[in-house]
């Protein structure tokens, strides 16, 4: 699984931030490691240097094998607490993802 993580020009996207949120990322996608390929993570700062509340967004889209690309977004106060929920909200949505896709495809009725 490869893990893109891109930061906005009020984001200082430092080693220790990139280490921390692919981490974070890896940690949180293990049990469908197997299936994704690709996952893109987007850093951003809605006020700049204004700050404010939930001001702080992340993005991700995972890219999973055969499947056309599942994207979330969430926004907190800091970037640790959007990273952290973004990449819950992409497991339950990968997982639910699957999950349909492996149900039996009901018959059709008799007519």
């Amino acid at each position: 699984m490869q893990i893109q993580i891109n930061t906005d020009h009020h984001i200082e996207g430092h080693e220790t931030l990139i280490a921390w949120a692919s981490d974070e990322v890896t940690s949180a996608l293990s049990r469908h490691s197997g299936h994704i390929t690709r996952v893109e993570v987007h850093l951003s700062d809605a006020n700049g240097h204004k700050g404010g509340q939930s001001d702080k967004r992340c993005a991700m889209e995972a890219r999973v094998e055969g499947r056309p690309p599942l994207a979330v977004t969430n926004n907190a106060d800091n970037l640790h607490q959007a990273v952290t929920g973004a990449a819950e909200k992409l497991n339950r949505l990968i997982e639910s993802s699957l999950a349909r896709a492996s149900r039996p495809v009901p018959e059709p009725l008799p007519e």
